[in-house]
């Protein structure tokens, strides 16, 4: 039996491989560009909430804020005048 036979069913085999190879990295490139997308819509979600965030926060510490509850919830006052006690170095 000459090589020129045996060569065909190695070469088609081969073929196939191939075209099987190819079809699971396309397959595979599909997969992981769908999570990256995935991926990248909850980062821009995340910024979005972490911007709500930094607002809210720096809406939290205004001095006016602080002051109005110091005021009402703990019930605090600006001394009288007269009662300050300056302290020098």
């Amino acid at each position: 039996m000459p090589v020129k036979y045996l060569l065909v069913p190695v070469l088609g085999v081969a073929v196939m491989s191939s075209a099987f190879g190819v079809i699971y990295a396309k397959h595979q490139n599909r997969m992981y560009f769908f999570q990256l997308q995935a991926l990248k819509d909850e980062r821009d979600r995340m910024d979005v909430e972490w911007g709500q965030l930094q607002l809210e926060q720096s809406t939290l510490i205004t001095h006016g804020r602080i002051e109005r509850m110091a005021r009402s919830d703990l019930k605090m006052t600006i001394p009288p005048a007269n009662t300050v006690v300056m302290i020098r170095p």
